[in-house]
């Protein structure tokens, strides 16, 4: 049995990696070859000695995929049911249910239904958790479970959910889904308009130009187009994109690699829309890959003014190349570099701590590089806007309650305890906050910051040596005056955790449009945006016009 699967998996597998990795390491040929049959020999070693019955295949899965998570988390291996998985995720449209889902602690939650796709008509909301779809329960069902809520338009889907732990059922009819790239777009004033661009799919352009020209014959003279939280997507479109607003013929990104046919010049391709017209770029933290192409290009070429705080930084580009028996692998092969040079990429995954993780780039070994009006910029991964807002960034403890889903949580309990408020913004009082933190200390939530994290290893540790109640007292001191200095936190930044709960509402009771809706404003970045392009001698300033 070994043998026939060695000839059928093993050596297809192990000859189509060398024949990749030898075109890029012609150099270390034979240390390749002598890996790879150190390899292969211990793989059959210890499958035909090893005291119990293994799983060849399995077993390479996860030899394969240790392996590239060392490298970086963005090259990775796709075995068949992989693959079959990854093209129905990234095909764009897909016959589906219309929500955004997340798994976590081995529950399937509704993270977000979107207006009008068939979760939001079945009556889900965010909040519910997903328990059994048709005959299959979910509670030890370990595969991907938003493949049981795809099939024909139409199709009808039983489903059972928990809804503030009280079991309901409901029928979902899927139908087609693609979330818009734009899903709004208005006008801040007379003469503002405001886009938001959420992903880089293949209708990012059409809908932005789309948004652009509808907003221009509405009369607005000035474009605030906002990229923040947007993830990314389609390089070909982040370059259409900026060919909105800039020439024919312009250097948009660079793709740099140690291979050349990896070296690429991406430069836009038609005549734009407004060469003229005063723009405002929005990034975040959470702004990366495609949103930082078109972020940093326009920033570069002077063409607007990028207002917000530090995008993501991720700068490496990646291609997935086909193996034998339908598996996939997906590589980094280079790196994105802006029109004046900068490279995006943040984090060195070639250098790690004493942890493991990748380091990112001090702030003291910044390089410096010219735009084409001669403005400084920076590297160091991400872009860094050309006005900075403090209070963009979030706090340790804020990040810590999105991140662990307090606030989500929190607002699902405020939704159901508050049904009818409609497309009423609600108030949070200073009682909603101290119920908030009652909330916290229900539940017993873990802040997890560094400090606790050692607090807790530490005793974990005690207790393993059974010296635990040697130091108990102590500890448990320890810990009470870490919970007294969170609590401390959360009073200080009390306005700021306010404005999170009230963005979570808002999509509860108005979806994400009423949120775009309320930011027009009452948004702190788009008011300075705004306040910026209604002031034409400052803007000017800024790019040195």
């Amino acid at each position: 049995m070994f043998k026939k699967l060695k000839k059928r998996y093993i050596i297809p597998v192990f000859l189509s990696l060398f024949l990749f990795v030898g075109v890029s390491f012609k150099q270390d040929f034979f240390e390749i070859a002598k890996q790879i049959e150190i390899f292969t020999n211990l793989f059959k070693t210890v499958n035909m000695n090893y005291v119990d019955e293994t799983n060849p295949a399995d077993m390479m899965d996860k030899a394969i995929k240790s392996m590239l998570a060392d490298l970086d988390p963005y090259t990775n291996y796709f075995n068949e049911a992989d693959v079959v998985r990854f093209k129905i995720n990234n095909t764009g449209e897909y016959t589906g249910i219309g929500a955004m889902i997340t798994r976590k602690e081995g529950k399937i939650i509704i993270k977000e239904p979107y207006k009008d796709y068939p979760a939001d008509k079945a009556g889900l909301k965010a909040g519910d958790e997903i328990i059994q779809i048709g005959d299959i329960q979910l509670k030890d069902y370990k595969e991907d479970a938003s493949a049981l809520m795809r099939g024909a338009k139409n199709a009808k889907i039983e489903v059972k959910f928990l809804r503030q732990g009280k079991p309901n059922t409901t029928t979902l009819i899927l139908d087609e889904v693609e979330v818009k790239a734009v899903p709004y777009f208005g006008k801040v004033d007379e003469k503002t308009g405001y886009i938001v661009l959420s992903q880089f799919n293949r209708k990012a352009t059409f809908e932005t130009q789309a948004a652009l020209l509808e907003l221009k014959s509405q009369g607005a003279e000035k474009i605030i187009l906002d990229l923040r939280g947007n993830p990314g997507g389609l390089l070909n479109e982040a370059v259409n994109i900026c060919n909105l607003f800039v020439p024919k013929g312009e250097v948009i990104v660079t793709t740099k690699s140690k291979i050349e046919k990896h070296n690429q010049t991406y430069k836009t391709m038609r005549e734009p829309i407004d060469l003229d017209i005063p723009l405002v770029v929005l990034v975040d933290g959470k702004s990366a890959s495609a949103s930082e192409i078109v972020s940093g290009a326009l920033q570069d070429l002077d063409r607007a003014v990028v207002v917000g705080s530090r995008s993501f930084g991720k700068g490496l580009v990646q291609r997935p190349l086909d193996l034998t028996y339908g598996t996939q692998v997906k590589v980094t092969i280079s790196r994105y570099y802006t029109p004046s040079g900068r490279c995006i990429q943040a984090l060195d995954y070639s250098k790690k701590d004493s942890e493991g993780k990748a380091i990112k780039t001090d702030a003291k070994n910044y390089n410096a590089f010219k735009t084409s009006k001669g403005r400084t910029v920076y590297d160091g991964g991400g872009i860094q806007p050309d006005v900075e807002l403090e209070e963009t960034k979030l706090s340790a403890i804020a990040e810590a309650l999105q991140k662990n889903d307090a606030i989500f949580n929190f607002a699902t309990i405020y939704y159901f305890k508050n049904p009818s408020l409609g497309t009423k913004i609600p108030t949070l009082t200073d009682g909603d906050f101290a119920d908030f933190k009652a909330y916290l200390k229900k539940e017993n939530f873990s802040f997890d910051t560094e400090t606790e994290k050692q607090l807790k290893k530490t005793f974990e540790l005690a207790e393993k040596e059974k010296i635990d109640q040697n130091i108990k007292t102590e500890y448990d001191n320890l810990m009470t005056a870490l919970r007294k200095s969170e609590e401390i936190q959360l009073n200080k930044n009390q306005a700021e955790i306010k404005e999170l709960l009230l963005d979570e509402l808002i999509k509860r009771y108005q979806y994400k449009e009423g949120l775009y809706h309320y930011y027009i404003q009452h948004n702190s970045e788009v008011k300075k945006a705004t306040s910026l392009l209604a002031n034409p001698s400052e803007y000017n300033k800024l790019l040195k016009k």
